[in-house]
């Protein structure tokens, strides 16, 4: 690849700590928020008996910007691994990382969410290993109720909460060849976003393309987390991904973030507001016409000031928690969906209040995810399983993000 400009990219040693942060950051909300749809009026896998409807102006308010901010992270890490690796090796070496665990999620980790809902949507009785054996590895379909006058079945294996371990694992080997083809692409591109996005255009310019997204392909598209049609996700994370990629090299952009931080977060209070204020409107033009561009303000705003807000706080805080947080992080995400959900469905005959409820439900999965990680770290061969990385201190340094970090800012 084609060196990168110096006024343009930040030194190739540099560690981007904010990022690191960003990312333990968001994979922390993504768990306290799996706990919150339990107690929300939305559908989840399980639920409890109790429903907090204090909770969804706090749900929402994560819900537009959560996984896109993920995906953007993801985008940079696999950019300052493209420091370190051939494209080919970079390929390989993303689909170990991706792929291992999420077949042996889907095979292992997820099933019991998928036995857990069928026992409290359907009532099935039998045993967990009759399930697993006899209906989700033999790809039963028979699972289905109504739900608002039309059937649903439970899809069966799946990969529920694990769709962001294979759409990232598809952006990645895309873009991968895409390098392979066009080696001078990701130099090009970060100079193209540099010209194309001054000042508040930086602001705009996505927020108006997430919103387009959001008008034109959302109601023809809705997510469905099954890659094939999923357009309305594929636009919005493939964007997300790729404008990581580009972007999170170039010192330009990242100073702009960081300059943009105080107007970015006023913008996203003001559409997270507005978008609120839209939902108690009755149906019509003005929820259909400006709901999508306020909602897509609201995602990049939000992004746009963690990402400034980051930069300018955390790029130089280390230490022992984050170096232990970000080889954890990744597992801690593989076993979170699973231990929540396992432990709503254990403590429901409890009847406990909401309160109990919840703080047990958090304080169980914090403590199966810890436990998870500090067993499988420990046991070489359990290591690829959970997507956590070779040790250490048999991996020669690297540039950019390091292995610890960037093999699993991924997902």
């Amino acid at each position: 690849m084609p060196a990168q400009t110096n006024h343009s990219s930040p030194q190739s040693t540099e560690r981007r700590l904010d990022l690191d942060w960003i990312r333990i950051g968001a994979f922390g909300l993504l768990i306290l928020y799996h706990v919150g749809m339990l107690y929300v009026s939305w559908g989840f896998h399980v639920k409890s008996a109790h429903r907090l409807r204090e909770l969804e102006p706090l749900m929402l308010l994560l819900n537009p910007w959560r996984m896109a901010l993920l995906f953007l992270v993801s985008g940079a890490a696999t950019r300052f691994m493209l420091g370190k690796y051939e494209v080919g090796a970079l390929a390989r070496r993303r689909s170990a990382q991706l792929l291992i665990p999420l077949a042996f999620g889907m095979l292992v980790v997820v099933p019991p969410q998928s036995f857990a809902e069928v026992a409290w949507k359907l009532g099935f009785s039998s045993s967990y290993l009759d399930f697993w054996l006899r209906h989700y590895l033999a790809f039963d379909q028979s699972f289905c109720q109504i739900e608002n006058g039309r059937e649903a079945c439970i899809i069966l294996p799946t990969w529920n909460h694990l769709w962001f371990v294979a759409y990232l694992w598809l952006y990645t080997i895309v873009l991968a060849g895409l390098v392979a083809l066009a080696p001078g692409l990701s130099a090009r591109g970060e100079q193209l976003m540099e010209r194309a996005l001054p000042g508040l255009l930086l602001l705009i310019g996505p927020a108006l393309l997430l919103g387009l997204n959001r008008f034109l392909i959302f109601p023809a598209a809705p997510p469905t987390y099954i890659v094939a049609g999923d357009w309305y996700q594929h636009v919005l994370y493939g964007f997300c991904f790729l404008f990581g990629f580009l972007a999170m090299r170039s010192r330009m952009l990242v100073e702009r973030t960081e300059r943009l931080r105080w107007l970015a977060l006023g913008l996203a209070a003001a559409a997270f507001l507005t978008m609120l204020w839209l939902r108690s409107q009755p149906a019509g033009d003005l929820r259909r016409i400006a709901g999508p561009f306020v909602y897509g303000l609201d995602q990049w705003c939000w992004i746009v000031a963690i990402l400034g807000f980051a930069r300018r706080h955390f790029s130089h805080r280390d230490g022992p928690v984050r170096r232990y947080l970000v080889d954890a992080v990744f597992c801690w995400y593989i076993v979170h969906q699973t231990a929540i959900i396992l432990a709503a469905h254990w403590l429901k005959p409890l009847a406990l209040p909401a309160g109990q409820e919840a703080a047990l439900v958090i304080a169980i999965t914090a403590l199966s995810c810890a436990a998870s990680y500090e067993i499988a770290r420990r046991v070489g061969w359990l290591r690829p399983l959970f997507g956590i990385a070779a040790d250490r201190r048999k991996r020669l340094p690297a540039s950019g993000l390091q292995p610890s970090s960037a093999s699993t800012t991924s997902s």
